[in-house]
Order: structure tokens, then sequence, then C-alpha cells
């Protein structure tokens, strides 16, 4: 694992990546430049030299330092020009395929706690998602039968990943242990989640109910995740509206929190909550649930659309 000068993973800085879904099934990492999307699984190829080939395997792995390199020596050699791609001729992969954790913290907007009926929290409320829930952005979700559910919501949210170990880390020091962030969705399926003996996880984690995407972007090009305007529109329809600075708990407070309780592993993510807006906070005769058809897009500012479709 490459490391900084005091034994620490370097983390990756001043890039946004993506991962491509190739031909053979493959999903592998680009780098999103002003020449184009740069196919790293291409572009080491071409340069003889070895670099991470997903985003999990950086973050866990660690390999920045040769993933700058190989930018760098790919945006100047003629060799490389085949390796660039226009992003429209891409097909999105997933961004993460096997975390070795993914959490979400629920209730935290102070709007969103308060249109749904709930105390605002006294610390993070967590549960979890598992990897079968993991997708793409431009994915499809597959909705399950109406005998299982019909109830289903969106939520947008800011999600954050982990680039060091951090255990009992302060919130002064959080913001050393992120990598980066991505826009996320944490699809619902509010009757699973609520009436069935408050269920949050059979609710939150059917497959593909966590697109996550376009990109990831390090946490140097975000700078504050504490002023980002958050939206999402349904079929065209702006339904959330909203912005990070009305969280409850803040990102460096989350990252605290939780690594008081276990120890958080690079390549770990984050899902940070969703604002006011949702179906399952309005009053009953106004809630039309989401259906196979609709298209949903999910924006945060400075970490781009995330969209996909229900089928």
């Amino acid at each position: 694992m490459q490391t900084s000068g005091n034994g620490s993973p370097t983390l990756p800085t001043n890039v946004i990546l993506l991962s491509i879904l190739n031909d053979d099934g493959s999903e592998t990492l680009g780098v999103k430049t002003a020449d184009g999307i740069l196919d790293v699984r291409q572009a080491a190829r071409l340069l003889e030299q070895t670099v991470p080939s997903t985003l999990d395997r950086l973050l866990q792995d660690g390999g920045a330092d040769a993933l700058a390199t190989l930018i760098a020596d790919a945006s100047a050699s003629p060799k490389t020009k085949s390796a660039f791609h226009s992003e429209g001729s891409i097909r999105f992969g997933r961004l993460f395929t096997n975390p070795g954790k993914v959490i979400c913290v629920g209730l935290n907007y102070r709007h969103h706690a308060q249109e749904v009926g709930a105390p605002i929290p006294k610390q993070p409320v967590l549960f979890s998602k598992f990897n079968n829930a993991l997708a793409a952005h431009r994915c499809v979700i597959t909705l399950p039968s109406a005998e299982i559910s019909h109830k289903f919501d969106y939520e947008t949210e800011l999600l954050m990943v982990i680039g060091k170990a951090a255990r009992n880390v302060s919130e002064t020091d959080a913001p050393n242990y992120i990598a980066g962030y991505c826009t996320a969705h944490d699809f619902s399926a509010r009757d699973l989640q609520t009436e069935t003996g408050g269920q949050w996880l059979i609710g939150k984690t059917l497959d593909n109910f966590a697109p996550i995407g376009p990109y990831f972007v390090s946490a140097d090009l975000v700078g504050d995740p504490h002023k980002l305007a958050i939206k999402t529109t349904v079929n065209g329809e702006v339904r959330q509206s909203w912005n990070t600075d009305d969280f409850i708990f803040n990102c460096y407070q989350i990252v605290a929190y939780i690594s008081k309780h276990w120890t958080l592993e690079p390549g770990d993510i984050i899902f940070t909550g969703t604002p006011q807006g949702v179906i399952a906070g309005k009053p009953a005769d106004q809630q039309v649930w989401l259906k196979a058809g609709d298209v949903i897009e999910s924006s945060v500012e400075k970490l781009g659309t995330l969209s996909f479709s229900l089928a």
C-alpha cells in the first residue's frame, strides 16, 4: 500500500473518478479529465504501468500516487490517445462493488425529522445496507411484486467515502480520514421499513436500492461538505431541494461518532441522510408512491447528477 511519510495511506487528491462498464462485464476505473474520460485499465496497458483497476482497490489497497502518475503520463503521451473517450460513449459501472461497510444515517436533516414527526435525534441514527444494493448511475431498479412492497420513496443523499482507518478520531481530525464524496440515493420501500415492525434494513437494502454516482470527487475538490445544494426530481418535477447546512450531525461529527464504536476502514461508505420532501413526509391522502416507468434524478452540488429509472 502506498503511504505518506507518516505511514498513513495516501489519499487521492485533485481527481474526479468514475466506473466504466466494459464489454466483458468488468467494471473498471475511469478519470474525468479535460481531454475526456481516461480509461485507466487501457492506459495502464499502453504505458505498462501498474495501478489499481477499481475505486475499491484504490481505497483499500492504496495506489493514489501511481494513479496520479498514470494520469499525468497519459495526458502527455501520444501512445494513450486511444485511452481517452467522450463521456457519452461510455457505460457507467458501479463505483463501489465491495466496500467493507455500507453505513447509513437516518433522520439527519432537521426539516426532514420534523416532516415525518420524529424527535430530533440526540445521537446519529445508524443502519446499514448490504452490497447487493449497490448500483450504478443510469441503472434500472426492478421493483419487487406488489405482494412484497408498493410504497417506494426517494432519498437523495451526500455520500462520504473513508480513505484511512479511523478509530476514536476527533471531530477536528475527522476530515483527514475522508477520501471524497459522491451523490447517492437511499431508495426505500416504506411499507417494509415502517409497517413490518420497524425493519429499516429490509426496507432499505433490496437489490439495487443504493445507486451511487456518477462520480467520486476527492475531498480537496469539494471543500466544505456542509454547504452543498441537494435536489431530487421525479420525471422532471422537483421533489427535494435543500442544502446540507441543515444537517443535524455534520460529516465530521458522524465520522467521530462511528469511530468511537467501531473502526472505519478505507473504502467504507457512509450515507449521510436526506432532506425534507420525501413522499413519506406528506399527508396520507397526498402520498403518491413511485412506480415502474418513473425516472429519478439526484444531484449534489459539485458531485454531479445521478439518474436511474424504475421497472
